[in-house]
C-alpha cells in the first residue's frame, strides 16, 4: 500500500476536491519533463464514484492525440475484455499512472518508451488524489508501471496476478497484465493469454454490486 501524504507544493494537493478540478489542474502540470513533448495531459475518465478503478501505464500515441485514456488498440482490447465479463465501462473509472505520453521518434513514428521511476513518482500525487476522490472498492493495476506506482516498488506481475490483495482500508488490489501485453505475445499464445486476462477480470465483477 502506498497511499500517503505528499508535499503541499505539488499542484494535485492544491486542486479543490473534485475530479473535474483535479483534471483542470493536471492540464498544466510541469512536475516532470514529459509535458514538453506530449500533446496534452491525458487524465482519468469515468464515473466519479466508481466502485472499480483501472490503472494503466501511460497514454499511447492515439491517447496523446485524442486526450482520452485507453482509446488505442490496447484500449479496444480492454473494452472487449470488460464486455466479456459484463463490466460496463461507464460504471468504472479508467486512468494511468503517468499522465503524459513518453516516446522516442523513429522517423515519423512516435514509439512508446517506458516511464522511469522519477516520472512515475512525479505523477503519483495525481493518482493518489484520484483514488481519494473516487474512493473505489477495487483497484486494478494493469502492468508493471501501474503496480510500481500503486505499491511504490517493483512487483512481479505473473507471480501476483489473479488474486485479490489488500491495498488500503476498504480498498482491494487486483494485479494483472496490461492489454498491450496481449497485443505483443506470439500469435499462438494470444488466445490463451486473453482467456487468462478474462479470468483475472472476472474477480472484479462482484465489486460492481457488493452484498
Amino acid at each position: 500500500m502506498k497511499i500517503g501524504s505528499e508535499t503541499d507544493s505539488h499542484p494535485a494537493e492544491r486542486a479543490s476536491g473534485s475530479i473535474a478540478a483535479l483534471r483542470k489542474a493536471a492540464a498544466t502540470c510541469r512536475a516532470c519533463p514529459l509535458w514538453e513533448n506530449a500533446t496534452q495531459t491525458v487524465f482519468g475518465e469515468g464515473s466519479a464514484k466508481a466502485p472499480i478503478m483501472l490503472v494503466g501505464e501511460q497514454p499511447g500515441d492515439q491517447e496523446d492525440r485524442m486526450g482520452h485514456p485507453f482509446v488505442g488498440p490496447a484500449g479496444q482490447l480492454l473494452a472487449r475484455a470488460l464486455a466479456a465479463v459484463d463490466i460496463p465501462r461507464e460504471q468504472i473509472y479508467i486512468t494511468n499512472a503517468v499522465k503524459h505520453f513518453k516516446f522516442e521518434l523513429r522517423g515519423n513514428r512516435r514509439l512508446h518508451k517506458k516511464p522511469v521511476d522519477a516520472e512515475i513518482a512525479a505523477c503519483y500525487a495525481w493518482l493518489r488524489r484520484e483514488i481519494e476522490l473516487v474512493a473505489p472498492r477495487l483497484l486494478i493495476a494493469l502492468g508493471a508501471t501501474a503496480v510500481r506506482s500503486l505499491l511504490g516498488r517493483a512487483t512481479p506481475i505473473m507471480a501476483n496476478r489473479g488474486a485479490l490483495h489488500a491495498y488500503a482500508p476498504s480498498i482491494s488490489l487486483l494485479i494483472t497484465v496490461h492489454p498491450s501485453f496481449l497485443l505483443r505475445v506470439p500469435e499462438q499464445d494470444k488466445d490463451d493469454e486473453y482467456r487468462r486476462f478474462i479470468t483475472d477480470l472476472k474477480l472484479a465483477r462482484p465489486f460492481l454490486h457488493p452484498n
